[in-house]
């Protein structure tokens, strides 16, 4: 049986990964005035973004997802013909229409898929199942990259579809954000009260920077921190003990809303390298999709990780 993955830009993985096991990503739109902005992980248009003031401007964005034709059409011209069964992971579905869109189309494509594959001479059935990943970006990614080993490990989609849906309930995601104020305003835009106008004003002033987990379709802060660098050294010391204490599936996926190289550059770093060397976890680190840098703001970095406690080691 030939298993795909299907993933959406929110998910934050490297290029390098997604090709090399032939992940599709569903795009997603993000638009800057007049302006609109496919994010569907090209490393050249992301660093292009980075590096313009486009990303200063970020604030004020919208995303376009895919809508249920879109995702429809892209499954009965590709997916169908390329894989037997297709695992579909989207951003929460609090967060984005993806999930409820993938979900809507995924019916369509069960009735309709029949002719096309016969036409193409591709025998037996296609299924597809819909999960929402309860997290967000780098958290998103190591749930993709977890998935993406199962499905090579040669395990029958019954047992990977269990497997998933628990990693999904422990998948967790990290961040650290630069701007509080940034960030109370796009929360704001969603009308997420979880950063207060006070607290983003205070926390700004005092350069106090919340480090926030995203698990099981909640965000909260779990530390505070002075300063981002301590933020950042933080989170890292924190997966260097999740680490020690034992990991869900062998892999963590980091993220930047900027240049990936300077991940290596923050203070912890060279120990969590340490850590996962010692104890064979691979590190996967990339570029912040348009998507989380519209959300978190210019800056901002995520780490994510698959633990059965999310406690904040500091």
């Amino acid at each position: 049986m030939r298993i795909g993955l299907v993933v959406d830009s929110g998910c934050d993985l490297p290029k390098s990964f997604i090709d090399a096991h032939g992940l599709l990503v569903l795009p997603v739109s993000i638009r800057l005035g007049e302006q609109l902005i496919v994010d569907d992980r090209d490393p050249l248009r992301t660093r292009h973004f980075y590096a313009t003031e486009a990303a200063e401007k970020a604030h004020g964005a919208e995303s376009v997802p895919f809508t249920m034709e879109q995702i429809k059409t892209l499954f009965l011209e590709k997916v169908v013909l390329d894989f037997d069964y297709a695992l579909v992971q989207t951003v929460p579905k609090s967060r984005s229409p993806i999930f409820a869109n993938a979900t809507e189309a995924s019916h369509a494509i069960l009735r309709e898929y029949k002719p096309i594959r016969k036409q193409a001479g591709v025998e037996g059935p296609f299924a597809l199942r819909v999960t929402d990943s309860q997290t967000l970006f780098a958290g998103q990614g190591v749930l993709a990259a977890a998935t993406a080993r199962l499905i090579e490990s040669g395990m029958k989609i019954t047992e990977i579809r269990q497997t998933v849906e628990v990693l999904a309930s422990q998948a967790t995601g990290y961040a650290v954000v630069p701007d509080i104020y940034y960030l109370h305003k796009r929360a704001k835009k969603r009308g997420d009260k979880s950063v207060s106008w006070a607290g983003a004003l205070l926390g700004n002033a005092l350069d106090i920077k919340p480090v926030l987990c995203a698990r099981q379709d909640e965000t909260f802060p779990v530390a505070k921190m002075r300063g981002f660098d301590a933020g950042a050294e933080a989170m890292f010391r924190h997966a260097v003990r999740c680490i020690e204490r034992g990991l869900s599936a062998p892999v963590i996926c980091i993220s930047y809303a900027g240049d990936e190289n300077l991940i290596r550059q923050m203070p912890g770093f060279d120990k969590l390298t340490e850590a996962a060397r010692a104890k064979d976890v691979a590190l996967l680190l990339t570029p912040m999709g348009l998507t989380g840098a519209v959300n978190l703001g210019p800056g901002a970095l995520s780490l994510g990780m698959i633990v059965d406690d999310p406690t904040f080691l500091e």
